[in-house]
């Protein structure tokens, strides 16, 4: 019965790894189908900044293009590690 828990447990965590990056094209096209109601206030100010205005969205050309002009010096963390994974790989 035990490892039946940890069995599900396991699985119910592996599925929230797959979810959206936040701020993410994908991401933006889940939260325009959720009811806003359902949001959090983070999600309302991710999707201002990243879904509302053309080429803001984490990960499009526009976004890697904005952020290859910004000195690397200024990049948070969250950038650096969002810019690898959608613009260099």
């Amino acid at each position: 019965m035990r490892n039946w828990r940890v069995l599900l447990l396991a699985g119910g965590l592996s599925l929230a790894g797959c979810s959206n990056e936040p701020g993410s094209e994908g991401w933006c096209e889940d939260k325009k189908a959720q009811s806003k109601s359902e949001w959090t206030a983070d999600d309302a100010v991710t999707f201002a900044s990243h879904c509302v205005f053309e080429g803001t969205t984490v990960g499009s050309e526009a976004w890697c293009e904005a952020l290859a002009e910004k000195p690397k010096g200024d990049w948070s963390s969250n950038e650096a590690a969002d810019y690898a994974k959608h613009c260099v790989f």
